[in-house]
C-alpha cells in the first residue's frame, strides 16, 4: 500500500526522468519509440490486403536498408554483393525445408548462419582491401553466387525457381507483418546496442578516419569483418523469410538491381542513421507500386534521387529530421 501511495505521489517530472532512464537502458531513442508505436498499430487501422502487403514489402526493404547502413554508414564499406547474401539465406532455408524436411522456422536460422559464414569468408578475403576494391570484390562474389544458383538447376531449379512452402499453413498478411516487425525490432535493438558499445566506437573510428583508427590501436580488418559478417547474417535471415513469404525463389533475388535499390533507400534515408532507410522505404515502395508504369525505370529514378541527395543534402532524410528537431528545441528554449 505504501509503495502504491508513493507511486501515486511521484512528481510528473520524476516519472519522465524514469522513462528517459529506461529508454536509455534499453538503447531506445524517442523517435525510434514513436516509429515502433506507429508500425505496431498500422495493421489495426488498415484492413485492405493490398495495403497490408505493401506494408510488409516496405518493412522488408526498410529493415534491409537498415542492415545495409550498418556496414556502409559505420565502417564506410559498400557491400555491392548484398543481394547475394539475401539469396543465400533464401536458398539455404528453402532447400533444407524441401529436401530434408526441416522446420521452416529452423530454416530461417540456418539461412542466417549460412549467409553469415559466407559473409565471414568474403570479409576475410576482401576487407583487407580499401576503397572501391572492397565493393568490387563483394560484387564479384554476388555475381558468382547468382551464376551458381542459375547453373545448378537440378538443385536450385535454375531460372524456373523453387516453390517454397510458407512458414505455417494459416499465415495471413497481418501475421507476416508482425513477425517481420518483431524480427526487425530485435535486429535494430541488437545493432543499436553494438553501435553504442566499444565495438561500435571502433566501427565509427574506422569509418571516419581509417589511418587514425589504426594508429590508435584498433585492428581495422578484425572489426570490419565482425561488422560485415553480422550484416550478411541479417541479410540471410531476411532472405529466408522472403522465400517463405513470397513462395517462389529464383536467382533474380541475387540480382545487382536489388542491391542498388536497398543502397539507394539507405543513402536517401541518411548514412549512419539506421532508421533513416526504414522510414524512406515506407515512402518509396508504395509510390513505385502505385505508379506501376515507372517500375521499369525505378532504378534510374533511385539513381537521380541518390545523386541529388548526395549533392544537396548528404545527411539524407535523417539529417533533415534532426535539423528540424534541433530548430524546434531552440525555438522552444527561446520562448522560455
Amino acid at each position: 500500500m505504501q509503495k502504491m501511495e508513493k507511486a501515486a505521489h511521484t512528481p510528473p517530472g520524476s516519472r519522465g526522468a524514469h522513462l528517459s532512464t529506461m529508454l536509455r537502458t534499453w538503447r531506445i531513442s524517442p523517435p525510434a519509440l514513436i516509429l515502433l508505436a506507429a508500425l505496431a498499430i498500422a495493421p489495426l487501422l488498415i484492413k485492405d490486403q493490398y495495403f497490408l502487403r505493401l506494408l510488409v514489402i516496405s518493412l522488408f526493404f526498410g529493415v534491409q536498408a537498415m542492415v545495409f547502413d550498418f556496414t556502409a554508414g559505420y565502417i564506410n564499406a559498400v557491400n555491392f554483393g548484398f543481394a547475394a547474401f539475401v539469396g543465400v539465406g533464401g536458398y539455404t532455408s528453402a532447400l533444407l525445408v524441401l529436401d530434408l524436411g526441416v522446420n521452416p522456422w529452423l530454416g530461417l536460422i540456418a539461412g542466417a548462419v549460412a549467409a553469415g559464414i559466407l559473409g565471414f569468408i568474403t570479409g576475410i578475403l576482401t576487407l583487407r582491401l580499401r576503397g572501391i576494391y572492397v565493393s568490387l570484390m563483394a560484387w564479384f562474389v554476388g555475381l558468382a553466387m547468382m551464376a551458381i544458383a542459375t547453373a545448378m538447376a537440378d538443385v536450385t531449379g535454375g531460372f524456373r525457381g523453387l516453390i517454397v512452402p510458407p512458414l505455417y499453413e494459416t499465415a495471413t498478411m497481418t501475421s507476416h507483418y508482425y513477425i517481420l516487425l518483431l524480427i526487425g525490432v530485435l535486429i535494430y535493438a541488437l545493432l543499436r546496442a553494438i553501435i553504442r558499445s566499444r565495438v561500435g566506437l571502433a566501427f565509427r573510428a574506422i569509418g571516419q578516419n581509417f589511418e587514425a583508427a589504426r594508429a590508435s590501436g584498433v585492428d581495422p580488418t578484425k572489426f570490419k569483418v565482425i561488422n560485415f559478417t553480422l550484416s550478411c547474417a541479417c541479410a540471410g535471415l531476411f532472405g529466408a523469410y522472403y522465400a517463405h513469404f513470397i513462395g517462389i525463389l529464383s536467382p533474380d533475388i541475387m540480382g545487382t538491381s536489388h542491391t542498388v535499390e536497398v543502397l539507394a533507400i539507405s543513402y536517401i534515408g541518411g548514412r549512419g542513421s539506421l532508421l533513416g532507410g526504414l522510414v524512406t522505404a515506407f515512402f518509396f515502395v508504395p509510390i513505385f507500386d502505385y505508379l506501376k508504369s515507372l517500375m521499369e525505370i525505378r532504378l534510374i529514378i533511385y539513381g537521380l534521387l541518390l545523386t541529388l541527395t548526395m549533392i544537396l543534402y548528404p545527411a539524407g532524410l535523417a539529417g533533415l529530421f534532426k535539423k528540424i528537431a534541433r530548430a524546434a528545441r531552440n525555438l522552444q528554449k527561446g520562448e522560455k
